[in-house]
């Protein structure tokens, strides 16, 4: 997501910060590239042009030009522009309405409509612990209304009984009574859609609303759609009205332009996006947030949310204890890459993490990719109980064994043990000598940082339930993050010896976690 604009944008912004002084010539020429980039990443013309205009007035004053640091000046000037760009604050679903609060979904075939309903369906049980009846009213599509009945199964949902040959707007009328009879808090109308707008499509949801009289009507776009999904947007708030857009498969698309222009252009906010397949891939869309992750600057609150629903609590507190004692085997090792996995993988994490955007490139180009993470669990598993409590059986014939049934070879095998011994003799260090030893000193410092107390643990091993964290503490640590130089380029990460641009020395064994990198991250040998 945005990965090429934010390439763009750091260089181009990265050269403003570099100087000591810039000219009102400095500032046009970067707009100008600022401009390029973002006409490249799909934004609507007219978008680009109010945004640079507004950029430029701001940046040329005379204040800016004459300032301390004039190119950082510059990056906020951007920074805040971008945020008023997507829509200021995030916006979720509405649900302060009598119940049974009434969503109807919206869009054209294709978009993901059905999928998304589960999605969000699921998303409300879960966190806002409302009891969701879903109805699928696409009876033009075979088996459309089957397919919304097996996603509630799955997500354990309640779905409106099929009775074929119903209308849409029946089904609907029937959903909003079922609704109120069955006490359910919300309902979810999956409505049918088209491969084009047409007029008939247009009449059909007019009679829905009206029958069934929507508290939030979200419109569902692909965001591969690109320009498409603008003029969509348009078309539907004008003919139905909507309250809200949800992107869909914005894991697909580094541009992200539909994104950056359909706030602007409908003036609708963006509530969700989809990020990927899976039923619980679905993220409330966060204006600051998506602009800090443009901008290279890292997404903390949202990798700290994302560990609070990834990471097991009892895992975490069994992993901390075997860390106390020194104790860490092959299977510790697996726990962790899973867990990273769960995260996003390694380039999720570290796009989350500021600073370190740009180190994805030269982590891939060493041959540090995800797929390394499925090869050494799939090493691991090929081991039995024994080997992987106790490495050091690892002989010639027992590794024979295990890479024919990893499908790999005795030097993947060789460097998965390596960096076992490394981190083994790490975790003894940590959990050593003294008042809880180097691993509390190392996290003392960033959770200290973070405005976290002494409770943020090693990222895999150690981390608490963070889910009971008070939201607005968890808005104010992008800012305290910030102010404690997590977001400066060459801040480095308090706490782990400042690791200048980010990541220093990938293959070695200085830091445990990335060899030279994060505790509780799984470490990555040096290629050879």
């Amino acid at each position: 997501m945005f990965e090429n604009l934010q390439d763009r944008l750091g260089s181009i912004l990265n050269g403003l910060t570099g100087r000591g002084a810039l000219s009102e010539a400095d500032v046009s020429a970067a707009l100008r590239e600022v401009r390029r980039a973002l006409l490249e990443a799909d934004v609507a013309l007219d978008v680009v042009r109010s945004f640079t205009d507004r950029v430029r007035e701001k940046a040329v004053g005379a204040e800016i030009l004459k300032s301390i640091k004039p190119g950082q000046m510059v990056v906020k000037i951007v920074h805040d522009e971008l945020i008023e760009m997507l829509g200021g604050e995030g916006v979720g679903i509405d649900l302060h309405a009598p119940a049974p609060v009434v969503v109807m979904m919206v869009g054209l075939q294709g978009s993901g409509k059905t999928t998304t309903s589960a999605k969000i369906a699921l998303r409300l049980s879960t966190r806002e612990k409302k009891k969701v009846l879903m109805a699928s009213l696409d009876t033009r599509r075979p088996a459309a209304q089957e397919q919304l009945r097996q996603l509630g199964a799955q997500a354990n949902i309640d779905t409106l009984p099929i009775i074929s040959g119903q209308s849409p707007t029946d089904i609907a009328a029937r959903a909003v009574q079922a609704a109120k009879l069955g006490g359910h808090d919300v309902v979810i109308l999956d409505t049918a859609g088209r491969t084009h707008i047409d007029e008939p499509l247009m009449v059909e949801m007019a009679e829905i609303k009206k029958r069934s009289n929507p508290h939030e009507i979200l419109l569902v776009a692909d965001s591969l759609t690109g320009q498409d999904a603008v003029n969509l947007a348009r078309s539907f708030d004008e003919r139905v009205g909507i309250t809200g857009l949800v992107l869909t498969r914005m894991d697909g698309d580094g541009r992200g332009g539909a994104a950056l222009s359909m706030r602007a252009v409908t003036g609708k906010p963006i509530k969700l996006i989809g990020v990927g397949e899976k039923m619980s891939e679905l993220e409330e869309f966060h204006p600051r947030r998506i602009a800090d992750r443009i901008l290279g600057m890292g997404d903390i609150v949202s990798l700290v949310e994302r560990a609070s629903e990834n990471i097991d609590a009892e895992k975490a507190a069994a992993m901390a204890a075997k860390m106390a004692k020194g104790k860490f085997d092959l299977d510790d090792l697996a726990d962790q890459l899973r867990q990273m996995q769960k995260m996003g993988g390694m380039g999720g994490i570290m796009g989350m993490m500021p600073g370190m955007a740009g180190m994805k490139d030269k982590m891939a180009a060493a041959g540090l990719d995800d797929k390394l993470f499925g090869r050494q669990i799939a090493i691991i598993q090929s081991m039995t109980k024994a080997e992987r409590t106790n490495p050091d059986l690892l002989k010639h014939s027992r590794k024979k064994r295990i890479a024919a049934g990893s499908g790999t070879d005795a030097a993947a095998i060789n460097k998965l043990l390596k960096m076992h011994r490394q981190m083994a003799d790490m975790m003894k260090m940590m959990g050593g000598k003294g008042k809880g030893g180097m691993m509390k000193q190392m996290m003392g410092g960033l959770a200290g940082k973070m405005g976290l107390g002494g409770g943020m643990g090693g990222m895999g091993g150690g981390m608490p339930d963070l889910s009971n964290i008070d939201p607005r503490q968890l808005e104010a640590l992008q800012k305290q993050a910030e102010a404690a130089g997590l977001g400066k380029p060459g801040g480095g990460m308090p706490g782990l010896g400042g690791l200048p641009g980010g990541l220093s020395g990938l293959g070695g064994a200085k830091l445990p976690g990335l060899g030279g990198g994060f505790p509780g991250l799984p470490g990555l040998p040096k290629k050879k």
